[in-house]
Order: C-alpha cells, then structure tokens, then sequence
C-alpha cells in the first residue's frame, strides 16, 4: 500500500463514527461535555477576570506603592472560586470521557463475540485467527480512540465561539490578528487526517498479521520444536513485526511533523497579538485591560485548540478500526433456525434425502446422498479420503446447509428446528479434539444444564466414555485443571473427554467423526458397548477408518466421491465391494508385505494402526 495515497473521505466517515459513538452513549457523553463547557466557560470567564483585576487592583496598587489588601483578598477569593468550578468540570468530563470510552470498547467487544458465535464455520475459516482477534481487539481499542478528548473539543468548539465574539467586541484588530491563524490550523488537520489514514490502515493490518503468525506458532509449538524450526518461524515473525514496527515509524514520523507546527501555530499567534497589542497601547488605541484579555483568551485558546488536533489525528486510526469492526458485525451467512421443538422421546431416525453440497469455489463434494439411521442404530461412514464423510457429519449438525436435498430428523427438516431443539438432539465429537483450558467437570459440562446433579452426569459421561478411570487416579478428579488444549493429556485422553462432553447433553444422535482414532480398539468396543447399554441410549453416525471400528457398526455406508456406493453389513460389503475390501484391508496388506520382505515386524496388532495409515496406503 503507498503510504503517500490521500483518503479524501476520512474526515466525513470519522465524523460519522463519532456520531454513531455519541448515541451510543447520549447520557455519559452529556455529562461529560456538560463539564468541558463548564470547564471552558470558566476559563474564559478568567480571561475577563484577569483583565479587571490586573487594571482595578494590582495597576492601581502599584501606582500607589500601597497593597490594596481588601481587594487583593476579595480577588484571591474570586479566583479560587473559579478554579474550583473548573476543577469541577474537568473531573466531570475526564470521568465522563473515560466512562464512555471504556463502555464503548466492552460493548462492542461484546459484539464482535456474540456476532463471531452465530457467524458460520465457513466464515471463519476463511478468516485467520489472529486477525479475529484484532477485530475484537486492537481494532475495538482504536474505533474509539478518539473519544476521550471528543468532550473537551466540543466544550472547546463552543468556547471559541464565545472567545471570537468576546475578542472582536474587545477590539476587532487583535482579534483578526490572533485567529488569522486558525484557518490554516484546520486546514494542516485535514492534510494530516488524509495522509495518516493509508498510514494508520498498513498499522492495523499489520497488526492483525502479527497476531496470525504469532499465534500460529505458538499453536503449533510441538511441531516447530520437533521439526528444529525455531529459527525459521523466528524469522518469520520479526519480518511480519519489522514490517509493523516500520509502519509504526512513519506514522510516528508524521506524527513528529505535525504536533510541533500545531503547537507553534498558537504560540506564533499569541506573539503577534502580543506584539501589536503593545504598539496599539503605546499610541492609546486600546487600554491595558483589553491588551491583557485578549491575549489572556488567545494563551488559553492555544491549548484547547490542540484539543480538536487530537481528535482529528485519531480519526484515521478509528475510521480504520471501525471498518474492520463492522467488517465483522455486518457480515452475512447466519443460520436462519426455525420454531419446531423435537420430544424427547428416545433415539433419533436421520434421513438424507438427494443431498447436494459444493465449496464455494464450486467443487462438488457430495452428489445426491440418500441413506437413513434407524433409531438405536450405530451405522459407519467409510469412505477414502475427500468422499464426503466429514461433510455429512457437519451437515447433519447444520455446521453447513446443503445446496439442495433435505436433512431429516424424526422426519422434520433440521432447517425447522429450534437451535436448542438441534443442540440438544444432536452432538457432533470431532476429529480434532478440543480441551479448554479448564477443569475436567468445566470442559465436560460447559455449564449447561446437564442434570440435578451435574457431578453425577459428569462422572456418567465419564464412564461411557471410558474416561473415569484416568480422572479418578489424578489428585483432584473433576477440579483436576487440564491445562490449555489439554496439554496435560494424551491424545486418547483428549478425545475421550470431548466424547464425554457429547454424552453430558444426552443427545438423541450422536456423531462420532474419527473420534476414537487415539484409542485403542478394546476401549473403542467398551465406548460403543456403553453407548448402547446407557440409561439414554443414542442412534450413533460414526466416521471410521479402523476395521475394527467399522466391525463394531450395526450397518456400513460405503461412500465414493461424493456419492453412497453400497450399504450393508461389514462382512456383506468385505465380500461384495471390492473398492470397500481394499479400503479397509489395506494396512494389514502392507503389513503382511513388508512382515514377508523381512522389513519391519513392530509385533502391533493392524487394528492399533493410524486412521490415516490405512487411508495413504489405500
């Protein structure tokens, strides 16, 4: 991006976030410029004060060579009375700035959150994670930058109004004079807002990058040790921060530009009025208390001009942050639910009736799927890579919708359902397990309703899940903190403790993709065994690879491209399906291979295999 190219619509679009902002917050942002008025009208109100008392005491007072005690004290109390007020509206607006400030970040925070839960999982795959995290972040800090100075410049809008007319009334010359310099002090605050905002977008990407790359290594830690890539992603992110940091420097260098010709501005105009008020004094134009008002006003004007700079100089940075803000909360793709309610009444049936589903690039990935699941059944998906398995199991749990065809449960269509009524006839265990980093009973319960006594479902999940006997060992059984993504945990263990979180809701179909894939198959059969034995048994749609999780299925749908080849038992489909035989035998082929060429004999039962190791031989 050229840092020179000039946005000559970021002043109006600041403006705009700034209106959106004040009625978000009408009342704390009243107060708080109902103190910077106060605040500035005591100021000006000093001006005035200055004038009199420099011109009807302290002057006379030295003329006489005599202290005019009484209205010396009656002075110092007027002017203590008036710093008072002042003080008083400065802490009203300082608070009333923060205040709204800081609610305003946590409110769209809040947002940001709530609109990224309904926002669909295609959706946030095509977006990183670290740039959702300077969405909810960095850009919600600087959507709001500039409103903590925003009350102080409107006080100061009005007290200028005030301050011209009072200055002109006092003498029209000086007065020119000083705010000749006011025009080209708007004028060097719109040249600056054009050329930051290119500047301040690179900063916000850049920082959105970071955080990608960032917390792509840190995620993925085990394997840039295990690989010996610390040095590669090293480089890797100080590029992506020596280009933040470069970003960083000339916005600071722009920055370094303008505030010190901002500032000299109002000092330059303070010296001519100064200047020319003394010339008009000596010739008898004007007298002393209108030369000290004038340039009282002026001196105390040149500050709260500066107010207004600060907010012109944030408003690059805040249009820049809002719009990726908004990004995000005006982003399209809900799930639109409907009013159904499914009884509980049992194990689920699920129907697939002529199911379509395409990438949205095009690519087809499931071409008229049509199978049923009849209550109480556990039914295998088996199919090589890329037919189409995890799709349906997405599907099914309306991760996605289909292009065309209907999904059914009980017979009513999913797009029907309630969300509740879906959530909790259904649970989906993925492939990848997720751990919180939380408690056993927290990652389990999710602080869902699971029961009269939560524990008691939870050590019942944990059972079924064959997961009951490595938490009763540890030190502080469910309280036991697991660490963040489980690290404290094998992969079997993650995995059956994500089963065991499906199980809590008691879920009426359950689906199982690859979920066991870490365990071995005696405890796989025991996971299965208990499923069906439990007080709330479940239809179960497993994604299996393993032959001897296929085996364990009431019923195998053998898929192809995208398409249902054949359904039937294991042992029908072994006998009569000859791309399903070299599927699901493939592992124990090559180890038969490789056993009879002497290569390798590891002494493991084929069974223990990878899932993927049957699927790249295949």
């Amino acid at each position: 991006m050229d840092d020179t190219t000039q946005d000559k619509g970021i002043v109006g679009r600041g403006i705009r976030v700034l209106a959106m902002s004040v009625r978000r917050e009408p009342g704390i942002f009243a107060l708080a410029t109902g103190g910077a008025i106060l605040h500035s009208g005591m100021t000006l109100a000093g001006a005035f004060i200055s004038g009199a008392i420099v011109e009807r005491v302290v002057a006379p007072s030295i003329a006489d060579r005599e202290p005019a005690l009484g209205a010396l004290g009656i002075a110092a109390v007027v002017l203590i009375l008036l710093s008072l007020l002042k003080i008083s509206g400065m802490l009203a607006r300082r608070l009333g700035a923060g205040a709204m400030q800081f609610r305003l970040q946590a409110t769209h925070r809040r947002l940001v959150t709530r609109r990224y839960m309904k926002l669909p999982v295609a959706w946030h795959q095509r977006h990183q994670t670290g740039s959702l995290l300077s969405n909810a972040n960095a850009d919600v800090e600087a959507s709001f930058a500039p409103i903590a100075p925003l009350p102080f410049s409107v006080g100061t809008l009005v007290m200028l109004v005030i301050a011209v007319i009072a200055m002109l009334a006092t003498d029209w010359a000086l007065a020119l004079i000083g705010l000749s310099v006011f025009p080209a002090l708007f004028v060097l605050n719109i040249v600056y807002a054009r050329r930051m905002s290119p500047r301040m977008m690179r900063v916000q990407h850049l920082r959105a990058e970071v955080s990608a790359v960032g917390h792509e290594s840190f995620d993925g830690a085990l394997v840039v040790k295990t690989m010996g890539r610390e040095a590669e992603e090293t480089i890797r992110f100080n590029d992506t921060a020596d280009q933040l940091r470069d970003s960083l420097i000339r916005v600071g260098r722009l920055r370094g530009l303008f505030d010190p010709v901002m500032t000299a501005l109002p000092d330059l105009g303070t010296l001519a009025v100064i200047i020319v008020g003394a010339w008009r004094l000596s010739n008898g134009a004007i007298g002393m208390q209108e030369i000290v008002s004038i340039t009282f006003l002026f001196s105390v004007l040149a500050f709260p001009i500066r107010a207004i700079a600060w907010v012109l100089a944030d408003l690059p940075r805040a249009v820049v942050g809002w719009e990726r803000v908004n990004n995000v909360l005006t982003a399209t793709g809900d799930m639109r639910y409907g009013s159904e309610e499914l009884p509980d009444t049992g194990p689920a049936r699920l129907d697939f009736d002529n199911v379509n589903f395409s990438y949205e690039d095009g690519t087809e990935v499931l071409h008229d799927v049509t199978f049923s699941i009849e209550p109480g059944k556990t039914v295998a998906l088996v199919g090589p890579t890329g037919s189409g398995k995890s799709t349906i199991a997405s599907l099914t749990t309306r991760l996605v919708d289909p292009d065309s065809g209907l999904i059914r449960l009980d017979g009513s269509d999913i797009k029907t359902l309630t969300h509740e009524s879906l959530a909790a006839t259904t649970a989906l265990v993925p492939q990848l397990a997720f751990v919180f980093d939380d408690t056993v009973r927290d990652n389990i319960s999710l602080g869902r309703p699971i029961g009269p006594d939560t524990d008691a479902a939870v050590w019942e999940a944990l059972r079924i899940a064959q997961a009951d006997g490595f938490v009763a060992k540890v030190e502080n059984g469910l309280d036991t903190e697991v660490g963040e993504r489980g690290t404290t945990l094998s992969g079997g263990q993650r995995q059956r403790l994500s089963l065991a979180r499906g199980l809590a809701g008691q879920p009426r179909l359950l689906i199982m993709d690859d979920a066991t894939s870490a365990v071995d198959p005696k405890i796989e059969s025991a996971i299965l065994k208990g499923l069906k034995e439990s007080g709330h048994p479940a239809s179960v749609l497993v994604v299996a690879y393993r032959r001897a999780t296929i085996s364990l299925a009431d019923e195998v749908i053998y898929l192809e491209r995208g398409r249902v080849v054949a359904r039937g038992t294991h042992d029908r489909l072994l006998a009569e399906v000859p791309g399903y035989a070299a599927l699901v035998t493939a592992y124990e082929r090559a180890e038969a291979e490789r056993a009879a060429e002497g290569e390798f004999d590891d002494g493991l039962p084929a069974d223990d295999a990878s899932s993927h190791d049957s699927e790249v031989s295949a």
